[in-house]
């Protein structure tokens, strides 16, 4: 299981490398189906292998000019200080259980929703959405027919209430469920803030790597023993497979894959909640 494990760690990076999000959205049910990692500390986990992967992807993009930092403060800000709340404060204030319902023969609770339990079902519903946005056709960039390049030149409108609250929003995904969001905030970045579809996937790394890893730094006061022989071994996997799609990603066209991608993660989201519910 170990090794299926870590292939599911290359195959992680590979996607972050080759489509610019998606891959986190893997890295919590590697790490609590084949590595039996605890759903609540696998999210902290996921924070930092997540946050490593995508700040060595986004090397490449900085050294290319794909990475509007602009943008990337505008967002960034209100979502590293949500993320960084949600992992000090509002994750160690849910219950454990959540909730019980009804009563069983034997004088116990029918049902118990525990806090894995319960982060495992956002997790998966996550992922549906996730699913969602990669399955369907990507609406084409509206490039300019006197000057083709004036759509990359162009600098980016900003929306600030929008991006403001969408980079809360994105933050507060991710420190519930370790995901890093980069299927919410390519969108975002695209749709309120301009950007084309390249400096909207590097940005999105650059990013994704600041708010998961300092998410990361939320749980470090926590009660957490961390493993930290086994995130180095996890996260240098990752990193050779976000290395090696970011090569990939000068051959194959990430928009081709994507669908593709997307039908795979609809269908673990939906074994994660029937295998949790059921």
């Amino acid at each position: 299981m170990e090794i299926i494990g870590y292939i599911g760690a290359i195959l992680m990076g590979l996607s972050l490398g080759l489509i610019g999000g998606g891959g986190s959205i893997l890295t919590v049910p590697i790490l609590v189906y084949l590595f039996q990692v605890d759903a609540v500390l696998a999210t902290a986990y996921s924070l930092f292998i997540v946050g490593l992967t995508s700040l060595v992807g986004s090397v490449s993009h900085m050294r290319l000019g794909n990475i509007h930092w602009r943008t990337a403060i505008v967002f960034g800000i209100p979502s590293i200080i949500s993320v960084f709340l949600t992992r000090s404060y509002v994750v160690p204030m849910i219950p454990d259980p959540i909730f019980t319902f009804g009563e069983s023969v034997n004088g116990g609770a029918a049902f118990v929703l525990t806090k894995s339990v319960g982060l495992l079902l956002l997790f998966a519903m996550i992922m549906v959405m996730a699913a969602y946005s990669m399955i369907k056709p990507a609406k084409k960039e509206v490039v300019s027919a006197v000057n083709p390049s004036v759509a990359e030149l162009d600098a980016p409108t900003f929306n600030y209430p929008l991006i403001l609250a969408e980079g809360a929003i994105v933050g507060l995904v991710t420190g519930l469920v370790g995901a890093g969001g980069g299927f919410l905030i390519i969108p975002a970045l695209v749709l309120l803030a301009k950007l084309p579809m390249k400096k909207a996937v590097g940005t999105s790394l650059m990013i994704i790597a600041a708010k998961s890893l300092i998410g990361f730094v939320g749980d470090m006061s926590g009660d957490e023993v961390i493993d930290w022989n086994f995130l180095a071994v996890f996260s240098a996997i990752a990193v050779v497979g976000i290395l090696l799609g970011s090569w990939l990603s000068k051959r194959i066209p990430g928009e081709k894959l994507k669908p593709a991608f997307g039908w795979f993660v609809l269908v673990m989201g939906t074994y994660i909640i029937i295998k949790e519910l059921f």
